[in-house]
């Protein structure tokens, strides 16, 4: 099945609490987002944010300038609904971040949870570090939460890419220097236990 369609059905076919990387509330991507004292005027995207509340903080903490991009028309068609007149103070992206030109498009910060992972092959993994290189203001911000190695080795029915921190790290060496990295346990609503590394990163 086509990615595409993989992840239209999903959105189509069940709540937002009926899928494992739920979150009422994106906790530690609050805490990296706080950790940088952003203005509000900072260009923010959410890559894969899908029907994610992360928007929805970010809304109500006023910043101005939000991206939401992910590969299903399905999801962001939910988040728009949740969001109500709200959604049109956001900048809707429907594609595979892979694929999307971002062009004159700079963001002063790049949040991924759970999205990334998701790329396995070198050639994505290397096209999707180049387009970070490119879109991200030189000394934005670069935040990344994927499965650890002790996390599940597949999501939604498809196989993920785990990490460490040395490896993550060494993934994105070339053109961002570390900031912090976490561990923590992600309880689904299914009450399982999903073990995230999250980990922050400045663009040289």
């Amino acid at each position: 099945m086509h990615t595409k369609t993989h992840w239209d059905n999903i959105y189509s076919t069940k709540a937002e609490n009926e899928v494992s990387w739920f979150q009422a509330y994106p906790k530690t991507s609050v805490q990296f987002l706080e950790l940088f004292n952003l203005p509000l005027t900072a260009n923010i995207i959410d890559i894969g944010g899908g029907d994610s509340h992360f928007v929805d903080v970010l809304l109500e903490k006023g910043y101005r300038n939000i991206w939401v991009l992910d590969i299903s028309a399905k999801a962001i068609e939910r988040a728009k609904q949740r969001l109500g007149i709200r959604a049109d103070k956001v900048h809707w992206i429907v594609s595979d971040v892979i694929d999307f030109d971002f062009k004159d498009l700079h963001f002063d910060l790049w949040h991924d949870r759970a999205a990334f992972h998701f790329l396995t092959t070198d050639d994505k993994i290397d096209r999707y570090v180049s387009l970070a290189n490119d879109a991200i203001s030189k000394n934005g911000y670069l935040v990344l939460g994927t499965f650890s190695e002790e996390g599940p080795e597949k999501c939604s029915g498809l196989k993920v890419k785990q990490y460490s921190e040395t490896s993550l790290q060494a993934t994105f060496e070339r053109s961002f220097a570390h900031i912090k990295c976490i561990y923590e346990d992600h309880i689904t609503p299914f009450n399982t236990a999903q073990n995230f590394l999250f980990c922050s990163f400045k663009r040289k």
